[in-house]
């Protein structure tokens, strides 16, 4: 009988034994996984939180929860690109799995730091001209994510700001000097302007006060306008392009709906919210195992043209009907 127990025993400590390094793997899957978030601007910023809120989303539909198996790390850079470097260094040091940054600059900033962290970026754009990744199908380091635009965009902005405002013959680009494709934007935009009778006019964004100097002295001559490309300062500084955009009745062509929502004349650009959304997806998939080096940038899928017509009546703007039938959405 005794013999019986310590059978029984010892038969029941092997088994527990077996079951140990299971437990201990199942608690070590159940680790919640670090993403370290990295934005350009504000926290406080309702642009920044919505395309947060579509990344969070997209994780959720795809089973991760912050607070559950998401630890989730913010970081944010107030538009200041001095310190995108020490903010970078500040988030590789948290050992983060992986990294989602938003804008050139703030992957540019975290490349410097790190080759080994994963890192996907959205709205991007020129990732292999920046020197983001070695190519779009096989980015071949540590990150990879979703392009924004292409320098035809700025032909398209150009196209759409004559329809909308035909006697515009001056046009200040207001590009931001962090961003280095947006040189090359510039000279996309360029080779077109004869074709419209348009003469350009660089303005590099820096400090509000910079903005609005350059922008009343370019309003001093008359018939002009204004190309706001995508950028986290266009952001940043949305309230006061719009403002003096008014102030100086010069109508202005924005990448971003949000500056048409703000009393901006017009827009055309991506589906920022999508590419979030999108962006979890490959976050999803690199905390599964593949690798960043493998996963192709993707360029955008969505695109939407708003229009502003209380902006427009206010500048003495007929918008004409057919610009009006393919817009995505009109603010009365």
């Amino acid at each position: 009988m005794l013999d019986l127990k310590r059978r029984e025993f010892i038969t029941l400590l092997g088994s527990a034994a077996a079951a140990w390094p299971l437990a201990a793997r199942a608690q070590q899957r159940e680790r919640p996984r670090r993403i370290g978030v990295f934005m350009p601007g504000a926290a406080s910023d309702p642009e920044y939180q919505a395309r947060n809120a579509a990344f969070l989303g997209g994780l959720g539909e795809l089973g991760w929860s912050a607070g559950r198996n998401l630890r989730v790390e913010y970081r944010w850079g107030m538009g200041n690109t001095e310190r995108y470097r020490a903010i970078a260094a500040e988030l590789v040091a948290l050992e983060p799995d992986i990294i989602l940054a938003l804008g050139t600059a703030t992957v540019t900033a975290l490349l410097k730091i790190t080759r080994s962290v994963p890192i996907v970026f959205a709205n991007v754009s020129d990732p292999v001209g920046s020197s983001l990744v070695a190519s779009l199908a096989r980015p071949g380091g540590n990150a990879t994510g979703f392009a924004s635009s292409e320098f035809g965009f700025g032909g398209k902005w150009l196209e759409l700001l004559k329809e909308i405002a035909p006697k515009v013959s001056r046009v200040a680009v207001m590009r931001d000097s962090a961003i280095p494709s947006q040189m090359g934007l510039f000279g996309a935009m360029q080779s077109l302007a004869p074709s419209l009778r348009f003469q350009l006019h660089p303005i590099d964004m820096h400090d509000a006060d910079d903005i609005e100097r350059a922008v009343k002295a370019f309003a001093d001559t008359p018939d002009g306008g204004l190309v706001v490309p995508a950028s986290a300062r266009g952001i940043i500084h949305r309230d006061l392009i719009i403002s003096l955009a008014a102030r100086h009745r010069l109508p202005a062509m924005y990448a971003y709906r949000i500056h048409v929502a703000n009393g901006g004349l017009i827009s055309y650009g991506i589906d920022s919210d999508d590419q979030f959304r999108r962006a979890a997806s490959y976050v999803d998939r690199i905390l599964k195992g593949e690798k960043p080096a493998d996963l192709p940038v993707q360029n955008p899928t969505k695109y939407e043209l708003a229009v502003n017509l209380k902006t427009a009546k206010a500048l003495g703007l007929d918008v004409p009907p057919s610009l009006l039938a393919r817009a995505d959405e009109v603010i009365e």
